[in-house]
């Protein structure tokens, strides 16, 4: 299939709750997906229950409707909005023509897609094969369907399916290889700890605007896109805070709800870099009629990764289309555009502030022979005042650092 033609798509959901706001918003987020992968939603069908069929997922007469919709509208694919089961896919598979796919299987086919480093590329082909090992029984024909198109990416590809213990092996071959990754990374920052530079994660639903903030922030070339997943491999880059100070700033993945836990496993190494944050930045698209419970799953996502304990200011994004019922949470936050150059000047002013708040006071009188010392002051400490005292021959200087910077020692000597 050309790359240019999309897919035609039916999707198929079935609301548990009462809440018909937040499975609507589900269902929107289903067809956003779907147009990331490439594919073109034509119809949908839905299906209020108490529960899920267990063998079929919607009821008998609601398969029969789909079925005949599916006759009539011809589909390359049919998405369900929630995870099936092995037994559930099989069933689905053996009434329906067209190939079916679940939220599951829709993501990490976009994740196939926007991995580009090589632990990303692992990540994901380790996520699809442990997704796959329990659905291969009877799905060997579309499973190794070549020719492109969406749930086909990766290891889909490939007849691997043929063989099960082909797939273990590969399994653990990436796993040890992502261990070597994983490792390398550590020294990496371990380094950046021994140099104690404060280090800031932005983290947020997907599609809340990270990306194009941490572009903004760092002058950094991450992929920027209005789409979901833009970003999935973590970039650091430098950014430089109003009084001179420079901090390290990383991209993540976005969050999503009921992201896969086949992807929270392989990503946890990724997202490990949060982890080693001072200050999370919490990006919240404040125009999304849902960021409410964006907001909450990202929460909760990172307390599943035991990241709650860490220093966070939510940046509400999108000012210039923000919500007219719009109520920010309790906690330090502020509204931004990340488009806006004296907004992005208020939030660096801002996370000053709560750098200030996580550092050390020094007074001291540094001798103007000293010049790698005073140097280290202005580009690794907040630096308050500098001032020239031409009677002493030194610099009067007062600031703030970070405890254990291994600058503390030297500054001790020179106290006032």
């Amino acid at each position: 299939m050309p790359s240019s033609e999309k897919e035609k798509v039916i999707l198929v959901g079935c609301q548990l709750t009462d809440n018909d706001q937040k499975f609507q918003y589900s269902i929107d987020e289903l067809s956003s997906l779907t147009s990331t992968a490439r594919g073109e939603v034509i119809a949908q069908i839905q299906q209020k229950r108490e529960r899920l069929h267990p063998a079929t997922y919607i009821g008998k007469g609601k398969l029969e409707e789909l079925n005949q919709l599916e006759k009539e509208l011809e589909p390359d694919l049919i998405i369900f909005n929630d995870e099936l089961s092995p037994t559930q896919l099989r069933n689905l598979q053996s009434v329906l023509s067209s190939r079916v796919i679940d939220r599951t299987h829709l993501i990490l086919d976009i994740f196939a897609q926007r991995a580009k480093s090589k632990e990303g590329i692992l990540q994901v082909e380790l996520a699809q094969l442990q997704y796959l090992l329990p659905r291969l029984v009877g799905q060997g024909t579309t499973l190794s369907r070549l020719g492109g198109g969406i749930g086909t990416r990766g290891p889909g590809e490939t007849q691997l399916e043929t063989d099960r213990r082909h797939i273990r092996r590969r399994i653990d071959d990436i796993k040890n290889q992502l261990q070597t990754i994983v490792k390398h990374r550590e020294r990496y920052r371990e380094r950046r700890k021994r140099n104690n530079t404060f280090q800031i994660a932005i983290v947020g639903y997907t599609n809340a605007g990270k990306s194009t903030l941490f572009n903004r922030l760092s002058m950094a070339e991450s992929f920027e896109e209005d789409k979901l997943f833009a970003t999935l491999d973590p970039m650091t880059r430098r950014v430089v805070l109003p009084n001179g100070f420079s901090a390290l700033i990383t991209d993540t993945v976005g969050f999503i709800q009921d992201l896969p836990t086949t992807l929270i496993a392989a990503f946890r190494s990724t997202l490990e870099e949060v982890n080693e944050a001072n200050l999370l930045l919490h990006v919240v698209d404040s125009s999304n009629p849902d960021y409410f419970n964006h907001e909450r799953t990202v929460n909760e996502l990172l307390e599943e990764l035991n990241m709650e304990h860490l220093p966070q200011l939510i940046v509400y994004n999108k000012a210039d289309e923000v919500r007219s019922d719009f109520v920010p949470s309790s906690g330090e936050t502020i509204l931004i555009s990340a488009f806006d150059e004296a907004d992005r000047n208020r939030l660096k002013k801002k996370i000053e502030d709560m750098a200030v708040a996580a550092m050390q006071y020094y007074h001291v009188m540094i001798p103007s022979d000293e010049g790698r010392l005073l140097s280290v002051l202005k580009r690794e400490t907040i630096l308050r005042e500098l001032v020239f005292l031409e009677e002493k021959e030194s610099y009067r200087c007062k600031g703030y650092v970070l405890p254990n910077h291994p600058i503390t020692g030297s500054l001790k000597l020179f106290e006032i």
